[in-house]
């Protein structure tokens, strides 16, 4: 029986996601298949590694689609906590649209956060929500998806 290698593949909870144009573009430039997932139309690339999946409407239903197929060899693209925390433990090495990677070390601590401005939100305390995204924001996320799939080139992950 031959031996296969698993194809990097890119799961993006597309929504909000600012940086699916650097996404597209790594992803071109190494051949690698993209999942863009909302439960909204959404315009991409025509481009046979770019698939566009539509999911029904409701909380969590992207997110699940994701959860359900990120394994060892996937990078994940979401801002969403719970999300992350899924993949990470999944195997799938998962980025924030800013850039930030969520490692099984870090994860707990992002959860926590999260936890925490919640509750301060439901109690009535006023939080700023997060800074504006900036252009340097863009350019980290640009080098940590490069190192990412480097990374998982180097693990014995394959390209296009």
């Amino acid at each position: 029986m031959p031996h296969t290698t698993k194809a990097i593949a890119i799961y993006v909870d597309a929504d909000a996601c600012p940086v699916k144009d650097e996404i597209y573009k790594v992803a071109g430039r190494h051949g690698l298949k993209v999942y863009v997932v909302a439960n909204a139309y959404m315009m991409v690339p025509r481009d046979p590694l770019v698939e566009r999946v539509m999911v029904a409407a409701g909380p969590d239903v992207a997110d699940d689609w994701i959860a359900e197929r990120a394994s060892r060899g996937d990078i994940v693209v979401t801002a969403d906590v719970p999300l992350a925390d899924r993949c990470v433990k999944a195997g799938a090495a998962v980025l924030s649209p800013k850039g930030r990677a969520f490692t099984e070390d870090s994860i707990g601590m992002a959860l926590a956060t999260r936890n925490l401005m919640s509750d301060l939100r439901s109690a009535g305390a006023t939080t700023s929500g997060p800074p504006p995204f900036a252009q340097r924001d863009r350019s980290a996320f640009l080098s940590a998806l490069n190192q990412a799939v480097v990374r998982l080139q180097r693990d014995g992950f394959a390209t296009g």
